[in-house]
């Protein structure tokens, strides 16, 4: 799938693959894929629980390469 933008998160434990995923969320406009790839196992529930509280849409979540794999579709 398609991304516009990619933060890396890798290395970051909890909370931190969430704030900076949400600052990176903010530079972006209404309908662009943010791509978040993540090391910590937590973030995987917490991506989830994010993109519920927030609004914005969990377009997939899973593994490559040992890592975490994330895509968020910025609501608006």
């Amino acid at each position: 799938m398609n991304f516009d933008k990619e933060f890396d998160a890798s290395g970051l434990a909890c909370p931190l693959p969430i704030v900076k995923t949400k600052k990176s969320l903010a530079d972006m406009a209404g309908g662009q894929v943010l791509r978040v790839v993540a090391t910590d196992p937590g973030s995987v529930a917490d991506m989830a629980a994010f993109a519920e509280q927030t609004g914005h849409a969990l377009l997939s979540s899973g593994q490559e390469g040992g890592k975490y794999v994330f895509l968020l579709k910025k609501k608006g």
